[in-house]
């Protein structure tokens, strides 16, 4: 199988389909999930227990800081012994797609260490998210609240998390159609924004 090319991947995106790799493996499959999540960007709200961590002020934010980490972290897995679907070519192209500016991270920093991230792709009015990662507590939760943050200021319309889970259910996923998600899809991936600000 040859290797997925950045032109792979936008193309992939607009058409409602992502790339993971097969766990243990460097073979790539394409997928477009039926239900699909994403996450309401107008209903979201800062839970209390986040706000008394930001309130903190503990952690220092940064985006598109430290890609390459960012993803290299998000591919060890959560637990020791993890199967991830983040391969060497899905972080090699992933790289190549922030080099252009499609790709985004989210950082979280304590004492100038990296501690927490997301990452994902921006097209049109549409953020992809990908995978997010921590290594102390609420760095994620941190980072993810300023992805939403970014994305409410630059007016995005669509942000897919691709399938439901405990995690992305926390910040108030919710599933829709294939269909749904392919209409909500077209209408916002032609639309302009600017991911950075």
């Amino acid at each position: 199988m040859e290797p997925i090319s950045i032109q792979d991947l936008i193309y992939g995106y607009k058409n409602g389909i992502f790339p993971m790799a097969e766990a243990n493996s460097n073979e790539v499959f394409w997928y477009a999930p039926d239900p699909r999540a994403i996450i309401p960007l107008d209903t979201y709200r800062v839970s209390k227990s986040l706000r008394s961590v930001l309130n903190k002020k503990t952690f220092e934010l940064k985006v598109d800081s430290d890609f390459e980490s960012t993803i290299i972290h998000c591919a060890k897995g959560r637990f020791k012994g993890d199967d991830t679907w983040i391969s060497d070519q899905i972080i090699k192209v992933y790289c190549e797609l922030h080099n252009v500016g499609i790709a985004h991270s989210v950082e979280t920093y304590q004492e100038g260490k990296l501690v927490g991230g997301l990452y994902g792709v921006a097209i049109g009015a549409v953020f992809f998210g990908e995978s997010m990662f921590h290594l102390v507590p609420n760095a994620s939760k941190v980072a993810f609240n300023h992805l939403m943050e970014i994305l409410k200021k630059q007016k995005f319309l669509l942000l897919d998390t691709q399938f439901m889970n405990d995690n992305v259910a926390r910040y108030g996923a919710v599933e829709i159609s294939k269909n749904e998600f392919m209409k909500k899809l077209r209408f916002a991936i032609i639309k302009k924004r600017n991911f950075m600000y």
